[in-house]
């Protein structure tokens, strides 16, 4: 086999070609990379009747489009790469003609990204990519989109263990929400969702599609998240989205009330308009607008409707009862718009010389929630049992649980309520929280921020060190090791560094050997005073003091790592030295700060 360069008028298809048919081929995927590039992969052929003359075995498709791009541009097109086989061996021919398009499977997505990638790479435009693959621009972005994805997810969807559906929803998802549904999915125990189920995962059970809004979407202000496939658009605030969605409801309603509709009935989300119940009605005859609200935020309007008892009236000519004409409301809803605005203006204004009145307002914010303000206690949550029994029972928990039942009763909740924080979010008892908070003192405001800062502080953060570190936090004062606290400890080299904290050092020097169980016991034994060992007070373990440390090189880590974040904050808020002959110096440790006086609020 040799290869060779033939012109388009020295070929023809052999009847050995499985695409030979009197009728030519769809080659209108190809036409666009054959305009753009050419044809790039050889046809295999083989000498026909006559000197110059040549046979397609394989590659009908792409002789019949360069064909057709020659008589496009009016000329003999150019010559065409070919494989050329020996003559007469249709056995072979046919082998070749087979192999090549039963062996030309389309490759997954995944390989073409890295493909087109590296196009993009060297410099070439989406355009030409589109324009040489024969692939829409769209599609382009959409397979270039997959280099967002995590490496992971990636190599999942290439292997065919995640679908199409599942991959385009988390292009939705940010990188920690992708790490968050990779856990799950590689925990056999846990449930990780997928297709559908992945969206609404992902927004918190409700996905509300851009084009659903009624009102403008870009000029809104809400926060819009579109997948990486640039195909749909969602709200990432459904309650925000609900309020403006709403609004214009209602808006819409007064103008069919205004067009002279006897009524205009509003479906809410949950029930559903059955078109079947009803029959078609002009305005004339009393007709209706029925605005069906969708749960999905999609919004239907099925003008000109009674139901089926009126039709019937209707048929028999009675006149329906349409009921009373609801009145129309004194403002606009154009109107209303322009009376919040400004008097939303003029009262943010005269808030800047009332200070106090905005520390309360701000701490009913936190407490009730609204759609622009999302505050959230931490959720504590911990998958072992024992750990969570733990910390329920510490006496650090039942002091702030304590102080906690005291700030409800404070603001006329209940005592089983389980967090002061974490409102529904739609502003309910807003006003009733602010006006409460009006009538305590700064003291009693201030115990209510408290607990409303302490359930709102992030377990394992920099916060809780920054924090710690500032009021000289005791541990010893609120916890002592329990049967949980040695259910986690494992590990050997640590086991031998506590020992040897509790007991001294050729004790542990003396027992590195031991098992596990027996260092424990060691360590009990000196907490506990039993066993002839001397009792030791107040030890607490070094990753819990305030500032925490690491018993190995090993712990760089959680409250070790954090606090290594305050220290860098803390060296960043130095003031430069200045001047000339100014000397950088990095700060001496210091001891934990003494607790600081109560300040009364501003």
């Amino acid at each position: 086999m040799k290869l060779d360069f033939i012109d388009l008028g020295k070929l023809s298809i052999s009847k050995a070609n499985m695409r030979y048919a009197k009728k030519a081929p769809d080659v209108s995927d190809l036409l666009p990379t054959v305009r753009a590039r050419g044809v790039l992969v050889p046809l295999i052929v083989r000498p026909n009747c006559g000197p110059d003359s040549f046979e397609i075995v394989a590659g009908a498709r792409r002789f019949t489009a360069a064909k057709a791009v020659a008589d496009e541009r009016e000329g003999a097109g150019e010559p065409l790469p070919c494989a050329i086989l020996e003559q007469g061996d249709d056995a072979a021919a046919i082998e070749a003609s087979l192999i090549e398009n039963i062996a030309r499977l389309a490759p997954d997505e995944v390989t073409r990204w890295e493909t087109f990638a590296k196009l993009v790479k060297e410099g070439r435009e989406i355009a030409d990519i589109s324009a040489t693959f024969g692939i829409p621009e769209q599609g382009v972005k959409r397979i270039l989109a997959l280099g967002n994805l995590l490496p992971r997810v990636r190599d999942l969807y290439r292997a065919e263990k995640i679908n199409a559906a599942t991959v385009r929803h988390l292009t939705l998802a940010t990188k920690s929400q992708q790490k968050a549904w990779l856990v799950l999915h590689d925990d056999p125990d846990a449930y990780c969702p997928t297709g559908h189920q992945l969206k609404e995962w992902l927004f918190g059970g409700a996905s509300i599609k851009v084009d659903h809004a009624l009102f403008d979407p870009d000029t809104s202000g809400l926060a819009i998240i579109a997948d990486l496939f640039g195909d749909d658009r969602y709200f990432a605030d459904a309650d925000a989205f609900w309020t403006l969605q709403q609004a214009m409801i209602a808006e819409r309603r007064e103008a069919y009330l205004d067009e002279g509709w006897s009524d205009a009935v509003i479906v809410p989300a949950g029930e559903y308009f059955s078109r079947y119940e009803y029959v078609k009605a002009s305005k004339r005859k009393g007709g209706r607008v029925y605005i069906d609200v969708c749960d999905n935020g999609e919004v239907r309007f099925h003008e000109g409707y009674v139901t089926s008892k009126e039709a019937k009236r209707l048929e028999r000519g009675e006149a329906i009862d349409t009921g009373p004409k609801v009145p129309r409301p004194e403002v606009s809803s154009t109107m209303q718009t322009y009376i919040d605005l400004h008097r939303h203006a003029a009262a943010r204004a005269a808030l800047t010389r009332h200070p106090k009145v905005a520390l309360r307002l701000m701490v009913a914010h936190a407490i009730t929630g609204s759609w622009l303000w999302k505050v959230k206690p931490d959720p504590q949550t911990c998958r072992n049992e024992s750990v969570r029994e733990s910390v329920e029972v510490s006496p650090a928990e039942v002091e702030f649980d304590e102080k906690r039942r005291a700030v409800l009763a404070l603001l006329g909740f209940s005592a089983e309520e389980p967090t002061v924080t974490g409102g529904n979010g739609d502003g309910t008892g807003l006003a009733a929280v602010f006006l409460r908070l009006l009538d305590l003192p700064d003291r009693a405001v201030m115990d209510v921020i408290v607990i409303v800062i302490g359930e709102t502080l992030e377990s394992g953060s920099a916060a809780v060190e920054a924090v710690g570190g500032e009021i000289a936090v005791d541990m010893a004062r609120c916890w002592q090791a329990d049967d949980a606290f040695f259910e986690c400890l494992r590990d050997k080299e640590v086991l031998t560094r506590i020992v040897a904290e509790v007991a001294g050092e050729p004790v542990a020097t003396a027992n590195a050997n031991e098992t596990g169980k027996v260092l424990k016991g060691i360590i009990r034994d000196h907490l506990d005073g039993t066993n002839g060992r001397p009792k030791v007070d107040g030890w607490v373990p070094k990753w819990m003091t305030f500032p925490p440390a690491a018993y190995t090189t090993r712990g760089g880590v959680g409250t070790v790592t954090a606090h290594g974040k305050v220290q860098a904050a803390r060296i960043d808020h130095e003031p430069e030295p200045s001047g000339p002959g100014a000397v950088v110096a990095l700060p001496a440790p210091q001891p934990a700060r003494e607790p600081q006086p109560e300040r009364e609020a501003a």
